[in-house]
């Protein structure tokens, strides 16, 4: 049996993708099914985008570690996982996931704060006198 295995990053968040044939059920850090642990359809969508756009929907099964960040950062691990089991699975895949974006860390990082500020960029309240 085929297994491609990646590795998908966004923000704190790491996800290890095991993806095997199969008729498209996920295991995600022992949760069965998307919904069960994301809770959010948007996410799920997000996360579908790479399979939907290559037609590989209901193909594949996927066993997944996710640690570090929240939610939206573990998603998008997640898609960038499953983008680069897809390539590994096939190279002929690569010219659709580049031009879909899937295949692109996302560079973004929370802004570290500042000494002085409440927050990274909001500053306490001015006062002249």
């Amino acid at each position: 049996m085929e297994v491609y295995v990646s590795i998908g990053r966004r923000k704190n968040a790491t996800a290890r993708v095991r993806m095997t044939p199969g008729d498209g059920k996920f295991v995600i850090n022992g949760k069965e099914g998307l919904l069960n642990f994301f809770k959010r359809e948007t996410l799920i969508m997000d996360i579908e985008q790479p399979l939907e756009l290559t037609e590989n929907l209901n193909k594949f099964d996927f066993t997944v570690r996710v640690r570090g960040g929240g939610l939206t950062g573990q998603a998008g691990a997640l898609r960038l996982g499953i983008a680069r089991a897809l390539l590994a699975y096939s190279e002929d895949y690569r010219k659709t996931l580049r031009q879909g974006g899937f295949l692109t860390r996302d560079p973004r990082e929370v802004e570290r704060k500042k000494y002085g500020q409440p927050k990274a960029r909001k500053r306490f309240q001015f006062s002249k006198r």
